[in-house]
């Protein structure tokens, strides 16, 4: 049987975090009645001319510099010509060839251990279409509150003669596309919200089998929209063109649709070449020329990147490689993590909370970090409670939640709902006589060797005291009246 291997290029159009429309002074904001934020310029109305947005193509820029591309001195613009309800003009202003703003960068992932660099084909800026809406029967309307957008696409290479690896497996693809996203966060050229179709995915795959040179025929999957559909998509894709081949069919150069209801990849079109999208350069537009000293500008001012961050966090913190990347992997989080990290002493003690009730939190409410009613000196001041015996790190877990709803300091919490650890030893040595009184049982069986059952015990003593005893005295008096 022959063994099939898979190669993925990844397609990501991410919508940009400007105040306008790439060639109009329409907003740009998610939501919004449709066909309220619309120009004759992006509705393609005769006689409109579009004009570049200067923040896109900066952003665009460092978006390259980012991914470590050569930023191309010259740029033009190119009509990409194709017909369908959601393209007012009946082409989208986009670039092609070999004028991108950015190309042959990569990205540094790593999977199961192995470190790959997944080289960056090119990086170039467009706009956006509009959106179909299918309502009841064959009836679809169409909000051009999007089209026009500035957009940016970024495309892997695939090429090995490119001397950087390729994207093999749906797991490499997730990933890819983690660190993509977080990167683009970091810079903030995008809010990465792939759940408002801000952050697009479309993965083209083909397999062959392994060890051949040879790339078999590539499908393209439309539109994915989490990091979970291209991990699903992906896989059923996979399987779906290996189970094909050992029946000896072809495979369709074709696009397809994921259904994530049904778990399975559908045809939606036949994949255009691109002859059918007849290319030219844009002429209502001028070319674009970058000084070389403005993009070293560019490169001088980009923020500490996920991978450096992360790196920084592991030599500096002392914290492990998994640990320092889920705290990296949001700007927000990692820039609460070190400020909160600057009021106490101990790094991995932050990081706990951070990756644990912190994080936890933020995913149920569904907002990220910079959002949250709690401070970094908030999560310091409440360390600090917990180490001079204020309070115990049960108590602590309520106060982080209390802190989290309200935004109150903890200290005031404390106080305010007489949450003051018990530390004198003799009302809490009252209480351990009463739960030795009352389990005499358990007493029994502890003496005759269960000394598992010394947690029942304090657990007990805890209950009574409703957890604001100090854990170490509990723990000492219980041993002493339990012999051991």
């Amino acid at each position: 049987m022959i063994d099939y291997e898979p190669v993925i290029g990844m397609e990501v159009h991410a919508e940009l975090l400007t105040e306008s429309k790439m060639f109009c002074g329409c907003k740009v904001a998610f939501g919004g009645a449709p066909n309220t934020r619309c120009c004759p310029v992006c509705l393609g109305l005769p006689g409109s001319l579009p004009v570049i947005n200067r923040r896109a193509v900066e952003f665009v820029v460092r978006t390259a510099l980012a991914l470590n591309c050569r930023v191309n001195q010259n740029s033009i613009f190119h009509r990409k010509n194709y017909f369908y309800p959601d393209l007012p003009k009946g082409y989208q202003i986009s670039q092609y060839g070999d004028t991108p703003i950015g190309v042959n960068g990569y990205v540094e992932i790593t999977v199961n251990g192995v470190t790959k660099r997944i080289g960056i084909r090119r990086v170039h800026l467009e706009e956006d279409t509009g959106k179909l809406l299918h309502v009841e029967g064959d009836l679809s309307q169409i909000d051009y509150n999007r089209s026009g957008v500035p957009l940016m696409e970024i495309v892997t290479e695939h090429d090995p003669s490119s001397g950087f690896d390729q994207i093999n497996s749906a797991d490499e693809a997730r990933e890819y596309l983690v660190q993509l996203r977080a990167i683009l966060m970091y810079l903030g050229v995008s809010d990465g919200k792939m759940e408002e179709g801000s952050l697009r995915c479309e993965p083209n795959v083909s397999v062959r089998p392994k060890g051949s040179d040879t790339f078999g025929t590539r499908t393209e999957i439309k539109n994915l929209n989490s990091f979970k559909a291209v991990h699903s998509g992906l896989l059923y894709e996979i399987e779906r063109q290996k189970k094909a081949l050992s029946r000896g069919e072809k495979i369709v150069h074709e696009t397809r649709r994921w259904d994530d209801a049904r778990g399975r990849t559908a045809p939606m079109r036949g994949k255009e070449l691109e002859q059918e999208y007849r290319y030219f350069p844009e002429p209502d537009l001028p070319p674009l020329s970058f000084d070389p000293e403005w993009i070293e500008e560019q490169r001088r001012s980009l923020p500490e990147l996920p991978q450096q961050k992360k790196k920084r966090y592991i030599e500096e913190y002392w914290l492990s490689e998994s640990d320092a990347s889920v705290i990296t992997a949001s700007r927000a989080l990692a820039e609460f993590y070190e400020a909160a990290v600057s009021g106490y002493r101990d790094p991995k003690v932050v990081a706990n909370w951070v990756m644990g009730d912190f994080l936890r939190l933020l995913n149920d409410a569904g907002v990220d970090a910079n959002e949250s009613k709690i401070k970094p000196e908030m999560l310091a001041d409440m360390l600090k409670l917990v180490d001079d015996g204020t309070i115990s790190g049960k108590i602590a877990k309520a106060v982080f939640a209390e802190m989290f709803q309200t935004g109150r300091p903890p200290r005031e919490i404390v106080e305010g709902k007489g949450l003051v650890q018990i530390t004198d030893e003799s009302a809490i040595e009252s209480v351990v006589k009463q739960v030795i009184d009352e389990n005499p049982n358990e007493v029994e069986r502890y003496k005759a060797g269960k000394k598992e059952l010394l947690g029942f015990f304090v657990g007990q003593v805890m209950r009574l005291t409703k957890g604001k005893a100090n854990p170490g005295i509990v723990n000492k008096l219980l041993r002493e009246k339990l012999g051991g």
